[in-house]
């Protein structure tokens, strides 16, 4: 137990030297002073509660999801009646009252649409998300079941967050806290960010890109009425374009969206000096598009942002490149964030801001600086005692106790982790974890010397039988951690990180780094006595 050869007592200290100069950065990061360049700089990420920053609260609307699922379902049905041999003619689809509903030009082909339709009707989690009828024996009726809406809303909200991760992290912010609330609220924190007009708009931002074409044959007195043609839609032009106020009509099937984008960048159009955003299409993308543009060269069609038309420019000649440009009187800043919104993807569904918070860095200095002071004072006392307590012992306890606060910071901060105002209660525990391994350990030497034995042998037995007591204490605080972590959120999963991390810390630094110090004084001094 006391034997530590030079190999081990080098790797030891390496591991804790390591720990330590990872710390290094969040130290010098917290005292103003600046870290050099040239050097790696791990460091702790504060929480909302610490370094301030923004908290909303964004809800969706499930009733877009329904919606565009029977949009997605009559372009599938449409598409498998047109591929069918020979073809299936079937009248127009209504779309009304969240059903989908079409006649069939012949009765006979009745069984064939339905062994089409059946594969559209299974999700991709075995849920069945359509119930299919026939009335009068040439009507189907499609109709969404409580499940396939269910499933659908939970699949857009988790896409939701996805996006709104990757939004966020294009802005250059660390360590956002997102996380669903309910069915239908996702809660966003992100600590350090004071432009939160900026967060809110990018977060509102649905960024739902949409390439149709324009409806040559609708009169414009109608558009204006508000008469929308059969097959088409109605879409205003967005502010700040010429025809802001104006109303046009496009062809409400055949056009491409924006999840067929790879990438989005802000850029400069050379002919005219406008801010504009270029675009890639991926493979299927850019086939469709060029397949688009070629059959239609000549005819105008609409680039519809959020649903609103930013521009309507003719295809002057087929685009097969794989590539276009959008667009639209902007500004060099909002070039760059409609790039943003189109690069992390466009949200499944609108998010409204329903709760805004904003936590000033003044408070959060105010609470590190109180949480310090308690951990400071409590370190004071416990330091005090153990040395008056237990001697030379205690001395090593103490040091432990700084090596543990040390590791402790490295560790989170190679780990990119985020410290809370709770995670500082969970220093301060861990301390109060790691005197108690200390005490244990001399506690027990004191009562092996009691009984008469020899010094070596009461410090290996003492280290020995204290051990079997910490380990068996820290395992029931780990599960507890482990359980804080998976089932709780933010600031809960803040302390339960701490907590989780200093378990092994402290138990690093009682049972393994003090029983290197003292062997090596043992074998160096060899004292007939000890006092603990």
């Amino acid at each position: 137990m006391l034997d530590f050869p030079t190999w081990k007592k080098v790797w030891l200290w390496g591991l804790t030297l390591v720990a330590v100069l990872a710390a290094m950065p969040s130290l010098f990061s917290a005292a103003n002073v600046d870290w050099p360049e040239a050097l790696p700089h791990p460091q702790v990420n504060l929480g909302l509660d610490l370094a301030g920053g923004s908290h909303i609260l964004l809800e969706a609307d499930p009733s877009q999801v329904a919606a565009q699922r029977l949009e997605n379902m009559e372009e599938a049905v449409r598409a498998e009646m047109r591929r069918a041999e020979p073809r299936i003619r079937i009248g127009d689809i209504s779309t009304t009252n969240g059903q989908l509903s079409f006649m069939l030009d012949s009765p006979g082909d009745i069984d064939r649409a339905r062994g089409l339709i059946e594969p559209l009707m299974q999700g991709n989690n075995l849920v069945r998300e359509w119930n299919l009828s026939v009335v009068d024996t040439q009507r189907m009726i499609l109709t969404p079941t409580d499940d396939g809406i269910e499933q659908a809303v939970d699949d857009a909200m988790e896409s939701a967050i996805d996006v709104i991760r990757r939004r966020i992290d294009s802005l250059g912010t660390r360590e956002p806290t997102i996380i669903r609330q309910g069915d239908t609220r996702i809660v966003v924190q992100v600590p350090g960010l004071e432009d939160t007009d900026q967060l809110k708009r990018l977060l509102g931002e649905t960024a739902k890109l949409e390439f149709k074409l324009v409806d040559v044959n609708a009169l414009i007195t109608d558009i204006q009425a508000g008469v929308v043609p059969p097959g088409s839609q109605i879409f205003p032009y967005a502010e700040g374009t010429l025809q802001e106020g104006q109303l046009v009509a496009v062809r409400r099937l055949g056009g491409i969206r924006g999840d067929s984008l790879t990438n989005a960048q802000a850029g400069v159009d050379q002919r005219n000096n406008e801010n504009v955003v270029n675009i890639q299409f991926d493979q299927q993308g850019a086939s469709k598009f060029c397949s688009l543009s070629t059959e239609n060269v000549n005819r105008p069609f609409a680039i519809i942002l959020d649903e609103k038309v930013i521009s309507a420019p003719n295809f002057n000649e087929p685009i097969c490149g794989g590539s276009a440009q959008i667009s639209g009187n902007f500004t060099a800043e909002s070039a760059n964030e409609l790039a943003i919104s189109l690069r992390s993807g466009a949200l499944p569904v609108d998010l409204a801001v329903v709760e805004e918070r904003t936590v000033g860095p003044d408070l959060g200095a105010d609470s590190i600086r109180k949480g310090l002071l308690a951990m400071l004072i409590g370190s004071i006392a416990v330091v005090t005692l153990m040395i008056a307590t237990y001697g030379r012992f205690g001395i090593y306890a103490t040091i432990a106790l700084i090596f543990n606060v040390l590791i402790i910071l490295g560790l989170m901060a190679g780990l990119n982790t985020t410290l809370t105002l709770p995670g500082i209660a969970g220093f301060v525990i861990t301390i109060g974890a790691a005197v108690d391994a200390n005490v244990l350990i001399n506690e027990r030497i004191r009562e092996e010397r009691k009984r008469g034995r020899r010094v070596i042998a009461a410090v290996e037995n003492g280290y020995k039988e204290a051990s079997r007591a910490i380990y068996d204490a820290n395992i029931t605080n780990f599960i507890a951690g482990v359980l804080l972590f998976l089932f709780g959120s933010g600031p809960v999963r803040g302390f339960a990180v701490v907590l989780v991390i200093g378990l092994f810390t402290s138990v690093f630094t009682a049972l393994v780094l003090t029983r290197m110090w003292v062997a090596g004084w043992l074998r160096a001094k060899r004292p007939s006595d000890i006092n603990v």
